[in-house]
């Protein structure tokens, strides 16, 4: 192999190495972070929805 390309083998070999060295969070650490996420989310999406309802209603004040 030319250019210093490696095998599939050498590849795989290496990002197993290297997943081996990550810091995998704990299931506590993991839960708590998924419900933060989850939660963002879900006060994202209502501030959205309140502000296109504001925004459909305010045009078609606008309209009519």
């Amino acid at each position: 192999m030319a250019g210093g390309e490696k095998g599939i083998g050498n590849f795989f070999g290496d990002v197993v190495r290297e997943m081996k060295r990550v810091s995998w969070p704990t299931r506590k650490e993991l839960t708590r972070y998924t419900i933060v996420v989850v939660t963002t989310v879900l006060i994202m999406s209502i501030f959205f929805a309140l502000v296109d309802l504001g925004i459909s209603n305010l045009i078609k004040l606008i309209i009519n």
